[in-house]
């Protein structure tokens, strides 16, 4: 006999859960709300486990609230799964939105089997995606204190006159002043927080530097490293936000998840494509095309990246030559059909991905034979 399956959708938020209940058939259904603390959810759990007579799976949709409520109830022994918010399937003349309804359509569509579980990182690749991510973060706001510094000396007629934010530069910076009190408060304000979000961002690119030399990820990193245009800090940035990557079939199953595919409308007899879906990890995505850049340049090997392909092994060395070659072959050609250089570079952007994935699979499969 068929094991009995109870269905749970719930509705998160960072104060309430919302809870539906499809018991084994559908025919039994139960709603209720609690509270989004590990006591109450510890209650959830015990509930549901009491009351069923076969297997429980829950799910909820990925959002701000994390990963947090999974590990909680799977630890209390409830097959609970993270669902992909932009793949859940809707009525067009929907236009009732509750908790409640949201709930119970979550529990319905998982026993239809109609949603789609994201990849779920342990804690520990979580720490260090966040890491990469508050290194994204303060890279930004270094910019912006840079802008806003800049800005403040123009609307001053105050320019350098030659490249900005050198040593040159910034010893310049120091010898300015102004008469007025206020202006000279206005600029130290400007110059403290740019000097704070500096060592912000240096301190963060360190410490992401520090986990790439740990034993989880110091092989694959070196080899993506063997790659023009990938260094450090771009291959934990991958290796950060995609995790294993055997769970990809392919690698236009990657290209797709990264959203570097491109859109497409057809009916009929008609084809339409348009740009790239831009779904997915956007992270990924943009240092992808910053290093798929480096491919506009005739293939050269500079000291950086001998360095780099030092001690690596001989099939990825000449792997990343093959895809430095017919990566720039590539970018000629389409900007010499007419494509923009920025749609060239995105094309090439894709298919480094191939190359990506490849080489990562073919590392891990030698890592296993070993």
């Amino acid at each position: 006999m068929e094991k009995q399956t109870t269905y749970v959708g719930m509705d998160v938020h960072a104060r309430t859960i919302r809870v539906a209940v499809l018991g084994p058939g559908g025919a039994q259904r139960e709603e209720w709300g609690l509270a989004n603390e590990p006591r109450a959810v510890a209650s959830l759990a015990r509930r549901l486990l009491r009351g069923t007579p076969g297997s429980v799976v829950a799910c909820y949709e990925a959002g701000p609230t994390g990963f947090a409520l999974m590990r909680q109830l799977r630890a209390k022994g409830i097959d609970c799964r993270v669902i992909a918010p932009a793949l859940i399937p809707r009525k067009p003349g929907d236009r009732v939105k509750t908790d409640r309804r949201d709930a119970r359509n979550l529990a319905e569509l998982l026993r239809a089997g109609l949603l789609t579980e994201v990849h779920a990182p342990t804690p520990e690749q979580e720490a260090v995606r966040d890491l990469s991510r508050a290194r994204e973060d303060a890279v930004a706001d270094r910019k912006r204190a840079q802008h806003r510094l800049a800005k403040l000396l123009l609307r001053r007629g105050l320019s350098y006159g030659r490249r900005n934010w050198t040593l040159e530069h910034r010893a310049w910076l120091r010898r300015l002043s102004f008469d007025h009190p206020a202006a000279q408060a206005t600029f130290d304000g400007y110059l403290r927080t740019l000097e704070a979000a500096e060592e912000r961002a240096r301190t963060l690119e360190q410490e992401l530097l520090a986990c790439a030399e740990g034993d989880d990820y110091r092989e694959a990193v070196g080899l993506l490293r063997c790659f023009h245009g990938v260094d450090t800090v771009t291959a934990m940035t991958l290796l950060a936000e995609l995790g294993d990557v055997s769970r990809f079939g392919s690698a236009r199953q990657l290209m797709s998840y990264l959203g570097l595919t491109p859109s497409e409308y057809s009916s009929g007899a008609r084809q339409r494509r348009g740009e790239i879906t831009k779904a997915g990890n956007n992270h990924v995505r943009r240092v992808l095309v910053e290093s798929a850049w480096h491919y506009r340049h005739p293939p050269r090997v500079g000291v950086g990246l001998r360095r780099r392909r030092e001690g690596q092994p001989g099939w990825a060395v000449s792997m990343a030559e093959g895809a430095q070659r017919r990566l720039h072959r590539r970018f000629r050609l389409l900007t010499e059909q007419g494509k923009r250089s920025p749609v060239a570079t995105v094309a090439v952007a894709r298919e480094l991905v191939g190359y990506l994935w490849a080489v990562l699979r073919i590392g891990a499969e030698h890592r296993m034979a070993a």
